[in-house]
């Protein structure tokens, strides 16, 4: 009886939320319980179409599976008017995205208008999928390789076959830094208009599996996301768009102006030049950079484009085994069909002021080199669709300030020095793990004690290309040691077992956003540069995945509507 998608006008479907049964429950059970809620016979019962599936776990011996669901009544008035007093029932709110901007028939016209994206992470395809299906036939470029390409190099460096390359690895190339995640797809952006859902069902729609259209934390896969990007890139092709790899922006062709209304030089942008030596035309410019493009942040701000530090987090990957983490959050219940492996998200406001946290949980995963810097480490973490890994692993991060940039600003109020700060530290880490690449790990007891690991215990790592036994107090500044050295026991209480002496750390965790951002007005334009559009989270306008792609929509948008103004 469920749907996969309801075909019921809005106005005759009623959403109930906050329908809680116990696992193991049948599909019959939600039936009752909808019809209970409803006060509604059986024959009243048209269909149903799960909208949102999540687990209540705070009583371990009494989890809950919690469902939010569309119903199709045969008269909806009636039946709302009957419980109009119960807060969780109310009429299917309309999330259906619309965006009624097309192009010119005779687009592109002027060679100029064709709007140019750069980089093919999430921001840069949904915004060149956008902008094809409202006709505006883009030009996505890309430094790095396809994603097939880029997958088999990335796994050769892992496995130490390949040597490590600048512009094809796991922050640069088709998909972006999230092809190699857990491509988790949940944010906490307001979203009134439907952007969200318009990203779930594109990915659907490019060979994701349906049930991220439900799940509370829906998230895809590094394989399947594979799969997903080419899904994307096919559809932009065969709407008239043009994707273009191993396509380097080197510069940003601009026309100066001075703007007497604010006393400054006025930017605009008239084209881009690439490594080859040619350029590209284009008066409508996507910036759609990844949190690492470093040489791009450098070229915008030899060229004077507005640009702003922009504060991040640092620390470490930590891994437990999967199995202690489902025994933790789901008690007897762990391994039950309806639950999957366990997730954690913990916080802890430190007693100097910084908060100490984790986040990119990854529940049956990997941590992998994650560098794009040669002579650096840097880890990330990834997931497989299925989870099945031996470990649990999650960023262990605290936050910076202003003040921690100082020292590596060459000039006050440096835009860049979140950058230095960060190669510092990757650099740092490098020699820790001996060369090679390889990430310097240290057992929690160690950590705490401030000593350096000599052994392993139970928990094997699992970061790719190797490891060597260190001490990771050395790592980072002290004041974020104390911080996460006070959070690590707090943490404890949230989650017993969380601070078993063989918890394994593998530093360094870096890239957690953008450390620049490019200043953009209500228009998504950069503040001094016309047609320069700054997009997704290397612009400091997103936070993974699903942010980053509705931020790309968003600049698409506004694009259209410029090139429509100026083309009549």
């Amino acid at each position: 009886m469920f749907l996969s998608y309801c075909v019921t006008p809005r106005q005759k479907v009623i959403r109930i939320r906050n329908l809680k049964l116990p696992l193991g429950h049948s599909d019959q059970a939600l039936i009752e319980l909808i019809i209970k809620r409803l006060r509604i016979s059986y024959s009243d019962l048209l269909s149903y179409k799960l909208v949102k599936r999540s687990i209540d776990a705070r009583s371990k011996e009494a989890i809950k599976i919690i469902y939010s669901v569309d119903v199709s009544v045969s008269d909806c008035q009636s039946v709302l008017n009957k419980i109009h007093s119960d807060e969780t029932i109310s009429k299917t709110p309309d999330s259906l995205y619309i965006n009624k901007v097309r192009a010119s028939i005779k687009f592109p016209g002027k060679e100029e208008y064709r709007p140019v994206v750069v980089g093919a992470g999430p921001c840069g395809y949904f915004a060149a999928l956008s902008l094809a299906q409202m006709g505006f036939q883009p030009l996505l470029i890309e430094q790095g390789k396809s994603v097939k390409e880029r997958t088999r190099e990335i796994f050769d460096f892992w496995k130490l076959k390949r040597s490590f390359h600048s512009f094809s690895n796991v922050q640069f190339g088709e998909g972006g830094a999230g092809t190699f995640s857990d491509g988790k797809l949940y944010s906490r952006i307001s979203d009134p208009k439907g952007y969200s859902r318009k990203v779930l069902e594109e990915l659907v729609e490019s060979g994701a599996n349906p049930e991220i259209l439900t799940s509370y934390r829906p998230h895809i896969g590094t394989f399947k996301l594979a799969t997903v990007v080419r899904g994307l890139r096919s559809r932009i092709e065969n709407l008239g768009g043009e994707i273009r790899f191993q396509t380097r922006m080197d510069n940003i062709h601009l026309k100066r102006n001075f703007d007497q209304k604010e006393c400054r030089k006025q930017l605009e942008v008239e084209g881009i030049k690439l490594a080859d030596g040619s350029s590209i035309r284009t008066n409508f410019l996507i910036l759609a950079l990844g949190h690492s493009a470093r040489d791009s942040f450098s070229m915008l701000q030899e060229n004077g484009v507005d640009l702003e530090q922009k504060l991040f987090s640092v620390g470490f990957r930590i891994e437990h085994s999967q199995f202690s983490i489902d025994h933790a959050r789901w008690g007897s219940s762990a391994g039950h069909p309806q639950l999957g492996h366990a997730e954690y998200n913990l916080v802890h406001h430190a007693s100097n002021g910084r908060t100490v946290y984790t986040f990119c949980m990854c529940p049956g995963g990997l941590v992998v080199g994650s560098t794009s810097e040669e002579g650096c480490v840097v880890t990330n973490g990834m997931s497989q669709h299925s989870r099945n890994e031996r470990n649990a692993n999650a960023a262990l991060v605290v936050d910076l300030e202003q003040e921690d940039f100082i020292p590596f600003e060459r000039f006050k109020g440096d835009p860049l020095a979140g950058i230095y700060f960060q190669r510092s530290l990757e650099r740092k880490a490098f020699k820790m793990g001996g060369g090679k690449y390889f990430a310097p790990v240290q057992r929690l007891d160690d950590f705490l004690s401030n000593r350096a690991s000599t052994s392993l215990g139970n928990i094997k790592p699992s970061y790719l290309p190797g490891v060597n036994l260190s001490n990771l107090n050395d790592a980072l500044p002290s004041k974020l040691i104390i911080s996460i050295r006070e959070a690590l026991p707090k943490f404890e209480k949230k989650l017993s077992a969380y601070c078993k002496p063989d918890t394994l750390l593998t530093g360094i965790e870096t890239r957690t956003s953008s450390p620049v951002r490019i200043s953009r007005d209500t228009f998504m334009e950069s503040t001094n540069t016309k047609g320069l559009y700054p997009a997704g989270e290397g612009a400091g306008y997103a936070g993974g995945i699903l942010s980053a792609a509705v931020d790309g929509i968003k600049v698409a948008e506004f694009i259209a509507k410029e090139i429509n103004k100026n083309y009549f």
